[in-house]
């Protein structure tokens, strides 16, 4: 090789070479906030975080728009205007307690807690239909005066009654290898969910008899029915569907509803129409909180079935699109939190808590937007009754304690504890040991979350 001017060898340049493409796609800012969005989505304890949270969002913002909805109905039954307010704040604050005990009670318990529980609620919704004692609301015979003001619906509780003990039942038998054998599988859970809609049917309570009958089959899909199993039930519950609906005019009517944009003759879709009506003036941002309009007196049960309807009218489409988002992320939670467990009665029961919850959500908003009849069933944790809050509360403090209790979230809330008691140093070996005490925590975190999480 010929030598340079001044005797040195020629400098080899490198030819500067395309960057890897997998280091580019790792500079990708959008792949990089894909990253950590996926990593804090993974985490241990983010079903505890969306159940906990999701949950307290959606009570707040139900108080807040029960007291905006209810200030007109109170008035005019001649009643202060946050009366309404102070019921479902009340039962709000019992419903909290029950949630925080539920939430720190041990599965073992809550397998206890299911045939008195169940025992209860048969006790109570027979006790509905005894002349005297029962009482009607809206042609519904389905309450219990508690004296005063006070009423209790215990066909609510039967839900949570029927999510627990059927959870207890499924797990025992799956414990035994039962559940392969049809029999097993439908006697004696079937029978028992058809006591428990006969006795809410006696009431004429169609919409709560929807919601026991959408918790059967999620629990019956969670056993692993096989399809010509499900299939036959299915067909049973739609042809009793159907016989009822065809010999009641008023569920006739309410079917026929569906979708009209006019009140029609007698104004028979009235209601329907008018939740429309709400929704269609409310906009982008709403009129406004309070600033409703079709609660004085044009929409009626504004703050019970059709309160979703108020929401979009004074928030708007970004209010009710918000609380779409919290039911769905609670919704996810919970099939998370079922999804994981290795545990067969934490499974069943999250499985039939979210099936309960997120049926009825969907019924009640898909009535409200005209997609579906009016049931009549309130918007979980959102709606005034405070009968369909505590239990609700009850089941959402059961899916905390599930997901409190999965391997990783454990160690993930034990890492959290000594911190607040431990001595901080300054320097030193005792400074030194903070970062070890971490990571060793941290490790043991990842081992439990690789044998508890997927």
């Amino acid at each position: 090789m010929p030598g340079s001017r001044t005797g040195r060898p020629p400098v080899q340049r490198t030819v500067r070479r395309p960057a890897d493409a997998s280091r580019q796609r790792r500079d990708n800012p959008v792949r990089r906030l894909y990253t950590r969005v996926h990593k804090a989505w993974d985490r241990p304890l983010t079903a505890y975080y969306l159940i906990f949270g999701g949950s307290l969002l959606i009570t707040v913002l139900g108080l807040v728009m029960v007291y905006s909805a209810s200030q007109i109905t109170a008035l005019q039954m001649s009643l202060p205007g946050s009366f309404f307010f102070r019921k479902q704040f009340l039962a709000a604050s019992i419903g909290a307690a029950l949630l925080l005990v539920a939430s720190r009670m041990p599965v073992k318990l809550h397998r206890g807690l299911a045939y008195p529980i169940l025992a209860g609620a048969v006790f109570t919704m027979a006790l509905v239909q005894v002349p005297g004692i029962g009482m009607s609301v809206n042609g519904n015979q389905n309450w219990i005066s508690l004296g005063g003001s006070f009423q209790i619906q215990p066909s609510e509780f039967g839900k949570l009654a029927l999510v627990l003990w059927s959870a207890d039942l499924l797990a025992r038998k799956q414990e035994k290898n039962l559940l392969a054998q049809w029999k097993h599988m439908l006697v004696p859970l079937v029978p028992v969910a058809f006591m428990l809609l006969g006795l809410i049917m006696l009431g004429g309570d169609m919409g709560t008899a929807i919601i026991l009958t959408a918790i059967l089959f999620g629990l019956l899909w969670l056993a692993g029915a096989p399809t010509r199993l499900f299939v036959g039930v299915l067909s049973i519950t739609a042809t009793l569907g159907v016989i009822l609906i065809r010999t009641s005019p008023n569920r006739m009517a309410r079917l026929q509803c569906i979708g009209a944009t006019d009140p029609g003759p007698g104004d028979a879709c009235w209601q329907a129409v008018h939740g429309i009506y709400a929704l269609a003036s409310g906009g982008i941002f709403g009129s406004g909180l309070g600033a409703s309009v079709e609660k004085w007196g044009q929409l009626p049960e504004a703050h019970t079935d059709f309160i979703f309807a108020v929401t979009g009218e004074e928030l708007g489409l970004a209010g009710t699109l918000s609380v779409l988002a919290l039911f769905a992320a609670l919704g996810y939670a919970g099939i998370r939190v079922a999804g994981r467990t290795e545990d067969p009665f934490v499974r069943y029961a999250a499985g039939g808590v979210t099936t309960w919850i997120t049926a009825q959500a969907v019924i009640n908003i898909g009535a409200v937007l005209g997609l579906l009849p009016i049931a009549g069933v309130p918007l979980p944790l959102f709606s005034y009754g405070g009968s369909a809050l505590l239990p609700t509360m009850f089941a959402i403090g059961l899916l905390i304690a599930f997901a409190r209790d999965e391997p990783a979230a454990r160690a993930a809330l034990a890492m959290r504890h000594p911190r607040f008691g431990r001595k901080r140093g300054t320097g030193g070996p005792a400074f030194d040991r903070g970062p070890r005490r971490w990571n060793t925590m941290r490790r043991r975190a990842s081992a439990a979350r690789s044998s508890g999480e997927r």
